[in-house]
């Protein structure tokens, strides 16, 4: 018997969406499931693959420490004007968009970001009068 493994070639599309799937996070994993589920009609697939992957996820859940956080802007209390300021200035935005963010509370600030710069965004809004939550 020869022992050669055969190589398989994958295509540039086929890289970049496995890249794409593998480095989703939790969330997003979970919200693409739920698309493929509800527009297209895929599920994932019944018996041992699925048991596995569940009885994996369990495992890692409870060791994976998370590291990537949505700041979100709960409130602006009695200093909007403040919390306006702070807003445009850690999403750049002007000045107008800020001021929409800020009123349609509750609202994302920044996505995916790690610990310490969503705990200085957190800092500053608190600072400004306004309340954050960190997902």
């Amino acid at each position: 018997m020869s022992e050669e493994t055969a190589v398989v070639e994958f295509s540039d599309d086929t890289k970049q969406m496995g890249d794409k799937i593998a480095e989703m996070t939790l969330k997003q994993a979970k919200e693409l499931s739920d698309y493929l589920k509800d527009v297209h009609g895929i599920e994932p697939a019944a018996g041992g693959g699925a048991v596995v992957m569940a009885a994996a996820g369990e495992g890692v859940a409870a060791e994976v420490e998370q590291t990537e956080f949505d700041v979100v802007l709960t409130g602006f209390g009695d200093k909007k004007l403040n919390v306006v300021k702070v807003v445009k200035n850690i999403t750049g935005s002007s000045l107008m968009e800020s001021k929409k963010l800020v009123e349609s509370a509750p609202a994302t600030l920044k996505e995916a970001v790690s610990k310490e710069e969503a705990e200085k965004v957190k800092g500053e809004v608190e600072e400004a009068g306004g309340s954050v939550e960190l997902k």
